[in-house]
C-alpha cells in the first residue's frame, strides 16, 4: 500500500463524489502542506526539548520559547488545516455529511466549500487590520522584543491559502458534479 504523501493521485474518495480521488486536481501540490506541517512540528520539538534540557541542567528556561511555540502551533494549525480543506477531511458532522442521496451530499459539499471560501477570506480580511494596527502602533513581543507584526502576518497569508484551498475544492466539486 503507498503513503498517500508520496503518491500524487491517491486512491481515497470522499462520499459527495466517491468517482473523484481527494487529492485529485489540485493544481498547487499539496506536498507543501505537508512539508511545512514536517518542519514546524520539528520545530515545535527541537525547541521544546532544548526548553527542557535547559530547564534541566540550569534551574532556567529560555524566555522566547512560549512565544514562538504558540506561533508555531497557530501556523500548524492553518498550514495543516489547509492541507484538509482541499483533501477533503477537514471536521463535519458526517452524520449530515454521509447521508442521504448522492446529490445531497454533493449539494452539502459545495456549500460546505462555499462557506470555507466566504468564512476564510473574511478571516483574512478582518485579520490584515490587526497586522496593521501592530505595525503602526510599533507592537512588540513580549519575549523576544521583535514587533508583533512579524508574528500576525501569517493569518492572513494563511486564512487566504485555506480560502484557496476551499475555491479549489468548490470547483473540483462542480466540475465532477457537472459532469454526467
Amino acid at each position: 500500500m503507498s503513503d498517500p504523501i508520496d503518491s500524487p493521485h491517491d486512491a481515497r474518495t470522499d462520499a459527495a463524489t466517491p468517482d473523484l480521488p481527494v487529492d485529485e486536481g489540485t493544481r498547487v501540490p499539496l506536498r507543501i502542506e505537508d512539508w511545512l506541517t514536517v518542519i514546524t512540528m520539528a520545530l515545535l520539538a527541537l525547541i521544546t526539548f532544548a526548553n527542557v534540557i535547559a530547564r534541566y541542567f540550569t534551574d532556567q528556561s529560555f524566555a522566547w520559547t512560549e512565544e514562538f511555540s504558540i506561533f508555531l502551533m497557530i501556523v500548524l494549525t492553518l498550514v495543516a488545516s489547509s492541507a484538509a480543506v482541499a483533501r477533503h477531511s477537514h471536521i463535519r458532522i458526517e452524520f449530515f455529511a454521509d447521508a442521504g442521496s448522492p446529490r445531497r451530499r454533493h449539494l452539502l459539499a459545495l456549500w460546505g466549500a462555499a462557506a470555507m471560501v466566504l468564512l476564510f477570506l473574511l478571516m483574512a480580511t478582518l485579520s490584515v487590520r490587526m497586522v496593521w494596527d501592530h505595525y503602526a502602533y510599533d507592537e512588540i513581543s513580549p519575549g523576544l522584543g521583535v514587533p508583533q507584526w512579524w508574528y500576525s502576518m501569517w493569518l492572513p497569508i494563511l486564512s487566504l491559502a485555506i480560502a484557496l484551498r476551499a475555491l479549489g475544492r468548490f470547483n473540483r466539486l462542480r466540475r465532477a458534479g457537472a459532469q454526467p
